[in-house]
């Protein structure tokens, strides 16, 4: 597994030395892919059913021009990377058990 908190921190650290706001509510968009449809909507399912913001799957594709599935949940949160860690530990968990990648975080620069 890759060190996610560290990715986090240095995610986290970025934007604040950036100018981002850190007193503002981030929308945090956690990435899963995978070539079997079925396994990510599994994935999907259980993160719904933790009361997270599944988005719909769509259908990637690849510099090397094949396609892979992919959906995100969104989250609400603090930029905090203990904060956004919660939701880390357990998306991990879920992409583990369901045999699919999760393929990390992403926000906004906020004003």
């Amino acid at each position: 597994m890759e060190n996610w908190q560290e990715i986090s921190e240095d995610i986290v650290d970025s934007l604040l030395e950036d100018g981002s706001n850190p007193d503002t509510l981030y929308e945090v968009e956690h990435h899963f892919v995978s070539e079997e449809f079925e396994k990510l909507e599994q994935a999907a399912l259980a993160a719904f059913k933790l009361g997270y913001d599944v988005e719909d799957p769509a259908e990637l594709e690849l510099e090397d021009g094949s396609k892979i599935w992919g959906f995100d949940v969104v989250v609400e949160a603090e930029l905090d990377a203990a904060v956004i860690m919660e939701d880390v530990t357990k998306l991990v968990e879920i992409a583990t058990h369901c045999g699919v990648e999760y393929d990390g975080w992403g926000t906004y620069f906020q004003e």
